[in-house]
């Protein structure tokens, strides 16, 4: 008997079809909406396997809606939302897709948030459609130099060593912290100065996270941190939302304190604080840092590649809770 398989949202067409060879395909057609807890309870009980995206929240009711669930394939780099414990208990794999495929694309929005919160494209958007053109040297739409300031980085994994390379079109000197700092070499062909975390934050002209959400990097951006950042010093975070205080954030850009965000992902997505909204010095995205269309069917690819190991019977490739395999 095939086996059915479960998808929380359309994903590249390519994918799609691999994945009608290898079993009964059921999904959510609509990609606006996020299936709720009970949506995905009611899902699972006639399904198999279930192929989820990051924003799903895979619960231990989840898990346990179906007894005979194979596997959960997720198209996320950490499995954050998913209740992996649960999944380990009863020997289900989670897969995940690797880092390394998402490097470039995220520095390409953090980069294009940067650019974008630093020299006001959003606000200058949002006037020339309303018809405002306040002259081509007007003092109205002044914003903040790129070129040659100083860029921090806050985590140097494939991320953030991407940033540092396109810094150094910009002539940009760069700053970055790690708890694992980098090899010389690297260092060196990155233009890359290693420094103390609060150091980066007093230094930087920019900071750009990119870090993996942890216990440890959890509100890693908190009050302390934002009062160091210089008052006109921008913070970009396209790593996760709950890497930076939400609520300190505000109140900084609020009073002052710094002169501005560039976002892609948020504490509580996908709700975003209407605080946030109203400022005009924040720049926000859907979290959207791999959202290409090469990129997205690549992810997906990984993921069918799962998902197929899992039904011809071997271990997956990409299997977070690869221990459930010991002694197999």
């Amino acid at each position: 008997m095939r086996p059915r398989i479960y998808i929380t949202q359309p994903i590249a067409p390519g994918a799609m079809e691999r994945l009608r060879t290898l079993g009964e395909v059921d999904l959510n057609p609509d990609p606006l909406h996020i299936p709720t807890e009970q949506e995905l309870i009611a899902a699972l009980k006639r399904c198999d396997i279930l192929l989820c995206l990051l924003h799903d929240r895979i619960t231990a009711a989840v898990i346990a809606a179906n007894p005979a669930l194979r596997a959960i394939a997720s198209m996320t780099i950490t499995p954050a939302n998913i209740d992996v414990a649960a999944a380990t208990e009863r020997r289900i794999p989670v897969t995940v897709i690797p880092s390394s495929l998402l490097d470039d694309s995220t520095a390409d929005l953090a980069w294009a948030l940067l650019m974008t919160v630093a020299r006001r494209v959003s606000e200058s958007d949002r006037k020339a459609r309303a018809g405002i053109i306040p002259g081509a040297q007007s003092m109205y739409f002044t914003g903040a130099d790129v070129s040659g300031r100083t860029l921090g980085i806050l985590g140097a994994g494939g991320v953030g060593k991407e940033m540092a390379r396109r810094a150094l079109g910009f002539k940009m000197p760069v700053l970055y912290h790690d708890p694992r700092r980098l090899a010389p070499e690297q260092e060196r062909s990155l233009n890359l100065t290693w420094v103390s975390f609060d150091d980066v934050l007093r230094r930087s002209d920019f900071v750009s996270l990119h870090v993996a959400l942890t216990e440890k990097t959890h509100h890693l951006i908190d009050a302390r941190a934002l009062s160091l950042l210089q008052p006109h010093a921008f913070l970009i975070n396209a790593s996760r939302g709950p890497v930076v205080d939400e609520q300190a954030l505000i109140a900084a850009l609020e009073n002052g304190k710094i002169a501005g965000a560039g976002l892609d992902v948020f504490e509580t997505e996908p709700d975003i604080d209407p605080r946030l909204l109203a400022l005009h010095n924040v720049v926000v995205t859907a979290h959207m840092g791999s959202a290409t269309l090469r990129l997205r069917a690549a992810m997906a690819d990984v993921v069918v590649d799962n998902v197929a190991a899992i039904v011809a019977g071997r271990q997956p490739p990409n299997c977070w809770n690869a221990e459930i395999y010991a002694g197999a």
